[in-house]
């Protein structure tokens, strides 16, 4: 069984490797139905497996009523002890067999449901990774992680249900054959059954959907005010607002529970309809057979054998009704996966691209801002956002300037309305992909070396200019995976970029040194913390071209002192860009740019801008101000983030 999650050779970066190749290349996206039919061919070798165990695994349902209406007619009727024996030991061993081969078939629908679940996770990793910073500009947090975690889990349920459904139905077939047989009205009675019922219980089905639809609307809303309280909780924590955002979480809460409710009152009235209907068969069915007894058409051993049988047509009845429940729950959350997986990153690499200069200034078109090769420049602005959204145009990002657009509409939306509503989504949705991309298809204008970085290869952007933005985030595993997760430093060079990081502290507090361990997110440490461990990464990673927003916003004066120095040391000779208004960091700047409205309006020495600049002056004497007022941030609280939406962007560079 080491062959499941299946490798999944689905997403590919445009430019890379070339196409997919492959019957698993990308997921079908065009309808919730083809999407789920995809997910089934992936393992249809095990779903065949499953069911083929499954037919094995009822003999006893299916042949055990028959075997022991003979045992009562030849043997227990008429006292033939032999007989009794006989019939009884071929009831035995088919009892065995169907014992052993349930055993096997559960395994199999337990790796059914795995290859589903974890594959489905490893889709949306995949794509994650694929779209970068671009995924949470189009789709809210809490849909892509309850995709992940719910929606894989419904898909996981409708393999395993496909398959038992599968065997349920040739249990059913081989049944009514049994019965008709014998007698030709009972089992004409078990044939439309299970029809009937199915026909009965459909109606109730489109409604069951809808609040389904709403649940999981409702349920994504609460993970991803979840996500948000918790990324932001020491902030909450320093402005006193964790009882209001506590309230928000609960009215949400109750929201879903309400939507769960409705969605189980349609769920239990298709339970009773199925047990309702089951009842009245297995009484019609008894009736006709007792009568068919008394008019000498069948044995006694017959009839119990029809009375077997009934009870055991339950069962395939319910499991087609589970099967309906499910399909409908998977069409739900599948609709939500191809909202996801048919997403496109907008980077195209040009038909013929350039290699970047090894030499060369960095220039941004829009602002004027200039970084000369080997130089430590400091961008300094009222307002972060300037900062940031500069940032994002130096590494070649999109900035986070619009809003994710959600899948759900309001429950109170019903019929025209409501796909009106979905298609107004979509073609919202349409527009900022097209809008994302029209972006990334033309001249970028910021330039290395006089080349536009639209005319390179992304990876060699990437590879070249490295941005660490205050949303850069720490993973679970090993210190040293935190700071050198590609694994090509000696330790003299990781301890190195810890000790410029200032951030030795964090080495001396864990158990293990570099091997110590850090929770996700590095929850187990104080904001200043993580913050100087997102540094010794950014440091470590050695980029010919380094932007750092905000590096020490977390931090003590005495620790923001000793990173400023030792980074300008380290860094000295290479192009290396910091946003920041602390006057900590500007001494040690070789040059100093103002922005201001997005344009640089001022450059130089940081005296010669407090002379000759009134908005320096105004913009550094009120980040002097606020330092003295303010304790340092390494005993409490986190600095909040000075990027815009910088939360939903996890790595850079």
């Amino acid at each position: 069984m080491r062959d499941f999650p299946p490798v999944l050779d689905t997403f590919y970066a445009r430019g890379g490797a070339g196409p997919p190749t492959g019957p698993s290349a990308a997921p079908d996206t065009r309808t919730p139905l083809r999407f789920l039919i995809w997910t089934l061919r992936l393992q249809w070798p095990v779903i065949v497996t499953t069911t083929l165990l499954g037919m094995v695994w009822q003999l006893p349902p299916m042949v055990g009523p028959l075997i022991f209406g003979h045992a009562v007619d030849e043997g227990i009727v008429p006292g033939n002890v032999d007989a009794t024996l006989k019939w009884g030991a071929l009831l035995l061993a088919v009892t065995m067999t169907g014992a052993l081969f349930g055993i096997l078939m559960h395994t199999y629908i337990v790796r059914t449901w795995l290859i589903s679940l974890y594959g489905t996770m490893k889709l949306v990793t995949r794509k994650a990774a694929q779209m970068g910073h671009v995924l949470p500009r189009r789709t809210p947090t809490g849909e892509v992680l309850s995709v992940a975690s719910s929606d894989s889990d419904e898909f996981g349920a409708l393999t395993e249900i496909l398959a038992r459904t599968s065997t349920q139905l040739v249990a059913y077939l081989v049944v009514a054959f049994i019965v008709l047989s014998t007698s030709v009205e009972l089992g004409v009675l078990l044939l439309i059954a299970a029809p009937v019922l199915v026909t009965a219980a459909f109606p109730l089905l489109k409604p069951l959907h809808r609040r389904q639809e709403i649940e999981r609307g409702r349920n994504s809303d609460l993970t991803s005010l979840a996500t948000d309280i918790v990324a932001g909780l020491r902030i909450l924590r320093g402005i006193g607002g964790e009882r209001t955002f506590g309230a928000n979480y609960a009215t949400q809460s109750q929201l879903a529970r309400q939507a769960g409710q409705s969605a189980g009152i349609w769920q239990a009235a298709i339970e009773a309809v199925g047990v309702l209907f089951s009842g009245v068969f297995v009484v019609l069915l008894v009736w006709l057979g007792t009568r068919q007894v008394i008019s000498g058409e069948l044995t006694i051993g017959q009839l119990i054998s029809f009375l077997g049988y009934a009870l055991f047509m339950i069962y395939p009845i319910q499991t087609f009704f589970e099967f309906a429940q499910k399909l409908t729950r998977a069409l739900v959350s599948a609709r939500k996966a191809i909202a996801i997986f048919e997403q496109q990153p907008p980077w195209h690499d040009v038909a013929e691209p350039q290699p970047l200069p090894a030499h060369g200034d960095l220039v941004d078109g829009l602002t004027g801002f200039v970084a000369h090769e080997g130089e430590l420049t400091i961008v300094v602005s009222a307002v972060p956002e300037d900062t940031s959204a500069l940032a994002d145009r130096l590494g070649r990002y999109l900035s986070p300037d619009t809003e994710p657009i959600s899948h759900e509409i309001g429950e109170g939306v019903k019929g025209r309305a409501a796909r009106r509503a979905r298609a107004e989504r979509e073609a919202e949705r349409a527009r900022l992909t097209a809008r994302d991309e029209e972006r990334a298809r033309r001249p970028w204008n910021v330039t290395l070396g006089g080349l536009d970085l639209s005319q390179a290869r992304l990876t060699d952007v990437r590879r070249r200019i490295l941005v660490s933005d205050t949303g850069s985030q720490l993973f679970a595993g090993t210190l040293q995976d935190a700071v050198d997760p590609h694994g090509r430093l000696d330790r003299d060079q990781a301890e190195e970029a810890l000790r410029v990081a200032n951030a030795e502290d964090v080495y001396d507090a864990l158990p293990g040194g570099w091997q110590g361990r850090l929770d996700e997110r590095g929850r187990g440490l104080s904001g200043g913390q993580r913050q100087r461990i997102v540094l010794a990464r950014a440091i470590a990673a050695d980029a010919p071209v380094l932007v750092l927003v905000e590096p020490t916003s977390a931090v003590d004066a005495h620790t923001e002192a000793r990173i400023a120095e030792r980074v300008a040391d380290v860094r000295r000779g290479r192009t290396t860009i910091v946003t920041t208004v602390s006057p900590l960091w500007l001494h040690h700047a070789d040059r100093i740019v103002l922005v201001q409205d997005n344009r640089a309006i001022a450059e130089g020495t940081h005296e010669d801008l407090l002379l000759d600049s009134p908005d320096y002056r105004r913009v550094v004497t009120r980040a002097m101000d606020v330092d003295d007022s303010s304790p340092g941030f390494e005993t409490g609280a986190s600095a909040p983030s000075s990027t815009s939406g910088s939360e939903e962007v996890s790595v850079r560079g």
